[in-house]
């Protein structure tokens, strides 16, 4: 059994991301070492002079290596598909079957969510799949089609940021109505389904989405009483 087993990390479970992992570590190394130099006691140290172990500047000194080194801060953006590559399969996310659903109308049922902002109407646009930052970087040159309907998973909240309000309309594969990207919908005024759960995809399939729908209730992740707001495929712009 390896001393891992048996001992848990002292500081917790390791980090997924190497940036994190960077930073902690270069922490730890240089608290440790100047606590060290002090002679002192540790309760003597930890409140009266903890600055004296890392400082503010210290914290940029260590973030200022990282980006000489040529690291750029983009894992934060793409968190969901680094960490967990099953969940999130591009286009789609696993999730039960919505064939037997419909409508009077020919339009095919492909999806569930809960809903952000209750507007009068539901919203109707092509889907673009998001997922990666030249695809975010492209559109703030470009500018993003009219009407567009971002389809983007836990992390693409951070991914998407910057152009968020550029979208007609955003269906999230994970989060809540709570979650920071719920706040920028609200922010911003842009009609967003969290937590999603959809058939496949495809860039260009118009969709729309049921933004009609009464948002949770307060309650609604602690009982389960969500993804009442339908997403239908209408169509595909070719």
């Amino acid at each position: 059994m390896s001393e891992s087993t048996v001992n848990p990390p002292k500081w917790g479970s390791a980090e997924i991301l190497p940036l994190p992992g960077r930073f902690n570590a270069a922490v730890r190394e240089l608290a440790a070492r100047r606590f060290a130099a002090t002679g002192a006691r540790w309760k003597d140290v930890v409140f009266e002079r903890q600055f004296d172990l890392f400082s503010r500047s210290d914290a940029q000194a260590v973030e200022q290596e990282a980006l000489d080194d040529g690291y750029r801060f983009d894992f934060s953006a793409t968190v969901s598909l680094e960490s967990e590559p099953d969940k999130y399969k591009r286009p789609e996310r696993a999730a039960k079957s919505f064939a037997a659903e419909g409508a009077a109308d020919g339009r095919r049922q492909v999806g569930v969510g809960d809903n952000v902002i209750r507007k009068a109407e539901s919203v109707t646009g092509p889907v673009a799949l998001i997922s990666k930052i030249e695809q975010v970087m492209g559109y703030l040159a470009d500018g993003i089609p009219e009407g567009t309907i971002a389809v983007i998973d836990d992390s693409g909240g951070t991914l998407t940021a910057p152009i968020i309000e550029g979208f007609a309309g955003v269906v999230c594969l994970g989060g809540t109505v709570r979650s920071h990207l719920g706040i920028l919908a609200r922010e911003y005024d842009v009609p967003t389904l969290m937590n999603c759960k959809i058939d496949t995809l495809s860039d260009g399939d118009v969709v729309e989405i049921e933004v009609t729908a009464a948002p949770p209730a307060a309650d609604a992740y602690e009982t389960g009483d969500t993804g009442h707001a339908r997403i239908w495929l209408i169509g595909n712009e070719g």
